[in-house]
C-alpha cells in the first residue's frame, strides 16, 4: 500500500489528476465545477482534441505504411570509367552452311515483291554470288542445305482488304497467314506497310532457316579482323590496344565489337571532359548487302551501355550515317532505388525468379528476355532464335513445329500488352547509370581534303573504295563534362520522422510532452487498481 497511492473515490482520483497533470486544459474540468455550462464545454473540447489528435495520427501511421518516397538529386564530380561501347557494321553474315536455303529465300522474296507490286528486283537487290561466310570447324558436317529443311510455301505474302481505309484509297495491308496445330485458330500477321510486312515475313523465313545451326558457333577465331570494320581508334589521344575490344556477332545487325567491355582497365579512367579526350573512331561503312532484306540499313550501329551489360541493339542504340562526322557527347546520371517495402528493385538478380539466359550483369531487357524464352519454350516448344536458348531446348524450326509462329506472335503481343507476369517478376536494378546523349554531324571527309584522307586509309589498311564519302565514317564519343548527377530514394516518412511528426501533433492539440503520455498511462493503472481493490471490497462484504 506504500508503493501505490490509493483514492477513496473515482472522483477524487480524477480531481487529482486534473489539478496535477501537465496536460492542458484538464483543470478548467474541476476548476469551475460550480458553472456545469463550462465544465461541459470543456469536457466537449477535451474530447474533440483527442478525436483530432488520433484521427491526424491515423493519417500519419496510414501514410507511413504507404512506404512513399522522396527523390533527392546531388551532382558529383570526380574522375571516372568510360562507358561501354559497342558498335555494328548492319553487315549479317550469310552463312556457308546454309547459303543454298539463304538463295531459296531471296528467290521466294523477288516473287512477291513481283506479285505485290510489279517490281523486278532480281538485278538491284537480290546478289547471290556475294561471297559467303565460312567456318571452317564445322567443314566436317557438310552443307545443311542438303539436310531434309525446306523452305514452307504455306507463309505466302497478300494483299488484306483494308475496310478502314478511306473511300478511294487502295487497301494497303500486307500480311501473311499463321495458323495453330490443328488448322482450327488462324489470323494474319498484317502492317500497313508493305515495307515492314516484308521485312517481318523475310525475318520469319530466316529464323527457321538459321536454326539450322549449331547453337555455339566460335565465329571470332575465322572472320576478318578488326582493321577491317574499325580503321583507326583512339581513346584520350592513345592508340586503342587488342585487349581494349571483344567481338561477338549479331544475326541482325552482323559483326560487332564492344570496347571496355568489364570496366576495369584503368586506360579508360575519364579524367578530362571534351572531345580530345574521348573515344575516336574511323569506320569502315560498306553496304556489301550480304542480306540485304534482313538489314535495309547503311552504316553503323552504336550503343553505349553499362559495363559487363548484354547490348540489346534491337531495343536501344542509334545509327550512325556513312560519310558523316558525328560526335556524340554523353552525360552520366545515377539512379539508386530503395527496395523492400519501399519498391521493388533488386540488387544483382539473385533473387529474381527467373533465370537469366545472359552470362553478364542483371538487367531489366535482360530478364524479360529470359522470362519470355522460358514461357516461349514451354508453350510452344521451342525457343525464339533471337534469345539465348535454356538447356536442352532448342530453336523453332517449322518443320519439326508447323505452329510455332502462330504460337510466337500471340505470345509476343501478350508480352507487348503487358498481358503476362514477367514485368511483374523482373524487376529494375536497385543501382543503375543512364546516359543521356546529345549528338552533332558533319560531311566528312570534306570535298577537298577526301582525296588525302582516302589515301592515308589506302596505304594504311588497304582501303581501295573508289566511291566519295559513302563507305566511311566517322565518330567520336566523349564526356560532356564530369559532373554526374544521382538520383537517390529516400523514405518520405522515416520512423524519427513519424515519431517527431506525433510529438508535434501532440503539442499541438495538448501542449504537452512524452511524460504527460505516462501521466496518462499512470491514471489508467490507478483506474483498473482502484476498480479492483472496490470489487475484492464487495466480495469480502457479501460473504461476511
Amino acid at each position: 500500500e506504500g508503493l501505490i497511492e490509493f483514492y477513496d473515490s473515482f472522483k477524487e482520483m480524477f480531481e487529482f489528476f486534473c489539478k496535477n497533470t501537465t496536460i492542458h486544459g484538464t483543470i478548467r474540468l474541476v476548476c469551475s465545477d460550480s458553472n456545469r455550462m463550462k465544465t461541459a464545454f470543456w469536457t466537449l473540447l477535451l474530447l474533440a482534441s483527442f478525436g483530432m489528435l488520433y484521427w491526424q495520427f491515423a493519417l500519419m501511421f496510414s501514410q507511413y505504411w504507404a512506404y512513399p518516397v522522396v527523390l533527392t538529386m546531388s551532382m558529383h564530380s570526380e574522375p571516372k570509367m568510360f562507358p561501354a561501347i559497342t558498335i555494328c557494321n548492319l553487315d549479317p553474315y550469310r552463312f556457308e552452311l546454309v547459303s543454298e536455303h539463304l538463295v531459296q529465300l531471296d528467290r521466294m522474296a523477288e516473287e512477291s515483291i513481283a506479285f505485290l507490286y510489279g517490281i523486278n528486283t532480281s538485278a538491284s537487290l537480290f546478289h547471290t554470288n556475294e561471297k559467303n561466310f565460312h567456318v571452317k570447324d564445322l567443314a566436317s558436317m557438310g552443307n545443311l542445305s542438303r539436310s531434309t529443311f525446306k523452305l514452307s510455301q504455306n507463309f505466302s505474302l497478300l494483299r488484306m482488304p483494308d475496310h478502314k481505309n478511306m473511300p478511294g484509297k487502295k487497301p494497303s495491308s500486307v500480311g501473311f497467314r499463321l495458323c495453330n496445330a490443328t488448322g482450327g485458330n488462324c489470323f494474319y500477321k498484317t502492317y500497313s506497310s508493305g515495307m515492314g510486312a516484308i521485312l517481318e515475313w523475310y525475318r520469319f523465313h530466316y529464323m527457321n532457316i538459321m536454326s539450322q545451326l549449331p547453337v555455339i558457333i566460335n565465329i571470332s577465331d575465322h572472320e576478318e579482323q578488326i582493321e577491317d570494320m574499325v580503321y583507326s581508334c583512339q581513346y584520350d589521344g592513345e592508340p586503342c590496344r587488342p585487349s581494349d575490344y571483344v567481338h561477338f556477332h549479331h544475326p541482325v545487325f552482323g559483326s560487332c565489337y564492344t570496347f571496355n567491355s568489364q570496366g576495369t582497365d584503368p586506360f579508360w579512367t575519364a579524367t578530362k571532359p571534351g572531345i580530345p579526350y574521348g573515344l575516336s573512331l574511323i569506320l569502315r561503312a560498306e553496304q556489301k548487302d550480304h542480306i540485304p532484306l534482313l538489314s535495309t540499313v547503311a552504316g553503323v550501329k552504336v550503343m553505349i551501355h553499362n559495363h559487363n551489360q548484354t547490348p540489346f541493339l534491337e531495343h536501344e542504340g542509334f545509327d550512325i550515317r556513312p560519310g558523316i562526322a558525328t560526335t556524340i557527347g554523353i552525360q552520366q546520371d545515377e539512379v539508386n532505388r530503395l527496395g523492400g517495402n519501399y519498391g521493388k528493385c533488386t540488387t544483382n538478380g539473385d533473387d529474381v525468379n527467373v533465370k537469366l539466359l545472359y552470362n553478364n550483369s542483371y538487367t531489366l531487357q535482360a530478364c524479360l528476355h529470359s522470362c519470355f524464352q522460358h514461357i516461349m519454350v514451354r508453350k510452344c516448344g521451342c525457343g525464339y532464335y533471337y534469345y539465348p536458348l535454356p538447356p536442352g531446348a532448342e530453336y523453332c524450326n517449322y518443320n519439326k513445329q508447323p505452329a510455332w509462329g502462330h504460337c510466337f506472335y500471340q505470345l509476343y503481343n501478350r508480352l507487348r500488352n503487358h498481358h503476362l507476369n514477367c514485368f511483374d517478376q523482373c524487376p529494375k536494378p536497385c543501382r543503375e547509370s543512364l546516359y543521356k546523349v546529345s549528338a552533332g554531324t558533319a560531311k566528312w571527309p570534306s570535298a577537298k581534303s577526301q582525296d588525302w584522307i582516302r589515301q592515308a586509309l589506302r596505304h594504311q589498311n588497304g582501303y581501295n573504295s573508289t566511291s566519295h564519302r559513302s563507305d566511311i565514317a566517322k565518330v567520336t564519343i566523349f564526356y560532356q563534362q564530369l559532373n554526374y548527377q544521382s538520383v537517390n530514394e529516400s523514405p518520405l516518412l522515416s520512423e524519427n520522422l513519424l515519431l517527431s511528426s506525433m510529438g508535434s501533433q501532440w503539442s499541438l492539440w495538448f501542449g504537452s510532452s512524452v511524460l504527460s503520455v505516462v501521466e496518462m498511462f499512470e491514471l489508467l493503472i490507478d483506474t483498473l487498481v482502484l476498480s479492483l481493490l472496490f470489487c475484492y471490497q464487495r466480495l469480502r462484504a457479501k460473504k461476511t
